[in-house]
């Protein structure tokens, strides 16, 4: 059975709890999509660092698992961020709970199974996944900002991707959805500083999750999921190094603590370097 680093840490922090810094002590926080993947190591994380954690999800049997397997400062509210009156519900719930709502972390969102030619782009498809990946950001700022405005302070982040930085690295659905988020984050910054909001957004390369597992799945029909993850780690340009669950959880729990309280309206880009540079490769075209 797989264990990630953040649990492990967790369960090593009860008997070791005086030697480990704990940077979000007293927090609240509510993750979006944090029933697996990327969301539940940072949950993980979070509460690692003495923070209280509300996992919101639409996986009601995974969600309600994950918080148990967390402990007691994880509880699970079901969430389906297309319905703005369920984000709404999620951060009240934080605050009737705990009395306040210190960290709202916008990280559900889904892949994009549609053709990569934009001429046959799906519409339809089109709409479901604005209506997630940004319509659910845009619904999870709002809500966060109306609790947090009166108490003057918090922190708000948001899942991008290297897809919405660079072209070509997604189908055009999922790539102008991340894109939309990074845009999302730049247009509030202003507004949100004078009321001591910090609000940044992440972007990850591919990590081999069950979220993109499963879409690769589609295109390479047959391969083991395995294989897969070595396909996505070999397109990493660091040479000794790829991108995992834990390196976003470390940069989420960066930006949420005091360590980044001057930072906001950034995109921190968690790519190995992928996204900085383009090699012409002429010495190997020559060999």
């Amino acid at each position: 059975m797989y264990i990630s680093r953040s649990l492990l840490l967790q369960t090593l922090s009860k008997k070791f709890s005086t030697q480990i810094e704990r940077k979000l002590e007293g927090k609240i926080a509510v993750i979006t999509g944090a029933a697996s993947g990327i969301g539940k190591e940072t949950a993980a994380k979070f509460i690692n660092h003495g923070a209280k954690v509300v996992i919101a999800d639409i996986q009601r049997q995974l969600g309600q698992e994950t918080a148990s397997e967390l402990g007691p400062n994880a509880t699970f509210v079901p969430c389906d961020v297309t319905k703005e009156s369920e984000i709404s519900d999620v951060v009240d719930y934080a605050v009737s709970q705990h009395g306040q709502l210190d960290i709202m972390y916008n990280n559900a969102g889904i892949a994009c199974r549609t053709s990569p030619s934009v001429v046959d782009l799906d519409l339809a498809l089109f709409d479901r996944v604005m209506a997630i990946n940004v319509r659910g950001v845009v619904a999870g700022i709002k809500h966060a900002a109306r609790v947090m405005i009166p108490r003057g302070h918090g922190c708000i982040l948001c899942t991008a991707s290297v897809t919405g930085v660079i072209g070509g690295l997604a189908q055009p659905t999922y790539s102008t959805s991340k894109s939309s988020v990074i845009g999302i984050v730049k247009s509030v910054t202003a507004q949100l500083c004078k009321q001591g909001i910090r609000i940044n957004c992440i972007s990850p390369f591919a990590i081999p999750t069950p979220f993109s597992l499963d879409e690769m799945k589609q295109y390479f029909p047959g391969v083991e999921s395995q294989d897969l993850a070595k396909i996505l780690h070999s397109a990493s340009e660091l040479k000794g190094a790829y991108c995992e669950p834990i390196d976003v959880a470390n940069a989420a729990l960066f930006l949420a603590s005091e360590d980044a309280k001057f930072i906001s309206g950034h995109n921190l880009v968690i790519d190995g370097g992928f996204t900085s540079f383009k090699s012409l490769n002429l010495v190997d075209q020559v060999q």
